[in-house]
């Protein structure tokens, strides 16, 4: 498979497909590997979701409401890239757990720009923004896009410093509801002069699970990410999570002990983050680790053997082997003594069941 514009049907039915119960990305890309088109994965779900131990019907997208959907983002001028559409970021598009669609507002050439996230404390200090925005300014001025959560604080200075550079606010809601409130005039700035992302459908108000799958994002479009400000509790560690695990180099701001905006990146720093004290330290960096970005998602992968519909015992030895720590496939795959794709192809029926859970690392585990 190549990369392709999706027709207007089949971008119908990837909404479907990826708004549908138990479709997460990673199920989403195997149930696409085994059936071919989004349509024929919609029709065999609810046979997939009775193997794998659903006692009901699942519940599938409506296609009126995602019609609605692509209506409303049309109206707003938006429109949905799907990851396998040439518009979609490549970086992203390598990660583990990328979302199959990105509902997007205004540069799209934004997207496969080399990229920095920034990122921080909500009630960042005045010093905080003041360095936030010189490294936005500086790291804009060499031509790398920006990448933020459009939140209070430290990224609200970043976005602004970045407007006429190259700016990518990532939305953990649709692209219509302005969060936070006072963010509007930018959001719709953003919207005219840099990019809008968004994983979420048109009219989606953000809610606390959303923020991290957000965080994900804003690490996966970007090359590097710097912390600036972060309590210990902050979700700007999240997304210092996800950039390790997406293998983005991470840098935090030192400040001071005393400071609990500052506590999250001294630990960042004390384990293993590179501290940061300058624009010049990312810039350098990034200049060191260029290459070009080559698309690895139609790369073979392991192919879905079709199990004996009336054979349940790998799927019980599966079950047997799962629990709530997550575990890797090549653990399952040599523990249970089944071939990889009939693994593969009993998790597909499991997820779409709602009994196991797929992790961004490829691990599985017990709900």
């Amino acid at each position: 498979m190549t990369l392709r514009a999706l027709s207007d049907t089949e971008r119908r039915d990837w909404i479907r497909l990826t708004m549908s119960e138990n479709v997460g990305p990673q199920t989403f890309r195997a149930l696409l590997r085994r059936y071919g088109t989004a349509c024929d994965a919609l029709a065999a779900i609810p046979e997939l979701s009775r193997k794998g131990g659903l006692k009901r019907t699942p519940r599938l997208y409506a296609q009126d409401a995602a019609d609605r959907d692509l209506a409303s983002a049309t109206a707003i001028g938006a429109r949905f890239v799907g990851f396998s559409e040439p518009d979609y970021p490549e970086l992203l598009r390598q990660t583990d757990g990328a979302p199959p669609l990105l509902c997007v507002k205004g540069d799209v050439a934004l997207l496969n720009r080399s990229a920095v996230g920034i990122v921080g404390a909500r009630n960042a200090s005045a010093a905080g923004r003041k360095f936030a925005r010189q490294l936005a300014i500086d790291i804009g001025f060499m031509g790398h896009a920006i990448v933020s959560g459009l939140a209070r604080g430290i990224d609200t200075a970043a976005h602004e410093a970045s407007l006429d550079t190259g700016t990518i606010a990532v939305l953990a809601g649709g692209l219509d509801v302005f969060y936070p409130p006072e963010n509007e005039g930018l959001q719709q700035a953003i919207g005219e002069r840099g990019l809008l992302v968004t994983e979420m459908m048109p009219g989606t108000v953000p809610r606390a699970e959303h923020f991290p799958r957000r965080n994900r994002v804003i690490s996966g479009l970007s090359r590097a990410v710097v912390i600036v400000e972060a309590a210990m509790r902050s979700g700007s560690l999240i997304t210092a999570r996800y950039a390790n695990e997406q293998g983005r180099e991470v840098f935090a701001v030192p400040g001071s002990p005393l400071d609990p905006r500052c506590e999250g990146c001294n630990r960042l720093i004390r384990d293993g983050a590179t501290l940061l004290l300058s624009s010049s330290d990312v810039l350098d960096r990034l200049n060191e680790t260029w290459r070009p970005i080559q698309s690895a998602l139609f790369e073979p992968d392991t192919p879905l053997i079709e199990p004996d519909a009336d054979d349940a015992s790998g799927r019980d030895r599966i079950l047997e082997l799962l629990s709530p720590t997550p575990v890797d496939m090549d653990d399952l795959i040599r523990e249970s003594g089944l071939p990889s794709g009939a693994v593969a192809a009993f998790l597909l029926e499991l997820a779409l069941a709602g009994r196991v859970v797929r992790h961004p690392n490829g691990a599985v585990s017990l709900t």
